[in-house]
């Protein structure tokens, strides 16, 4: 007997069924280099206080620490999405290693007196604040990392390395000058992300009275 197009296609000898793909391990790459990330806040921490957080070869190492840190920050989110590696120890690991290692770069560099504490409040209450707003509006959708978003967390990285390591002259300028960037930018789209927040929950509610 001839089978109708509407059929499914298990039903012809011989031929496998459409199965779903297995759920990505939680040993991925993407994975790997998250949790690389986490281990390594210690040891950077550890490396900006040696020898009384001044050394100019000691701070050297922090930076290279850090900067291998924002490496593995930049390829692992893209890695999961390319090779469909995401979990959700992903989901939930990336964003604290990402917080983990830049707060504890801002919070020592302030006790250290390297950066003024009011930058690092500034900063970190951003990304507390931010966080806890997409928990708030999650019911009504995801708020999506802009470009600039990607742009302020690019420029943090590199401004925030550039205060790890025992700076002087023009290069100390250049850094403050971008520090001055990084904390505009962060209050940008701070701003910028609450107003997509707003305007989700907006939409949402209007939506669910819309259905009753």
């Amino acid at each position: 007997m001839t089978q109708g197009p509407g059929a499914p296609a298990a039903a012809h000898p011989g031929r496998p069924a459409a199965a779903v793909p297995p759920a990505p391990s939680i040993w991925n790459i993407a994975n790997v280099l998250t949790m690389v990330r986490l281990l390594l806040v210690p040891v950077f921490v550890t490396l900006l206080f040696a020898e009384g957080g001044h050394d100019p070869k000691w701070r050297s190492v922090a930076w290279a620490t850090f900067a291998i840190a924002m490496i593995t920050d930049l390829f692992d989110g893209e890695l999961a999405r390319r090779k469909g590696l995401v979990t959700d120890f992903g989901k939930i690991a990336d964003p604290i290693a990402d917080k983990a290692i830049m707060g504890a770069a801002l919070i020592g560099l302030s006790v250290l007196g390297d950066l003024p504490w009011w930058i690092t409040v500034v900063i970190l209450a951003r990304e507390l604040g931010i966080t806890l707003m997409r928990f708030w509006v999650i019911r009504f959708g995801v708020i999506p990392a802009s470009r600039g978003g990607k742009l302020k967390t690019l420029t943090q990285g590199i401004a925030v390395g550039m205060y790890v390591l025992e700076l002087t002259g023009w290069l100390a300028t250049a850094r403050a000058v971008l520090m001055g960037l990084a904390v505009l930018l962060t209050v940008g789209t701070a701003l910028d992300y609450v107003g997509q927040a707003l305007r989700l929950r907006r939409e949402g509610l209007a939506a669910r009275r819309a259905e009753h």
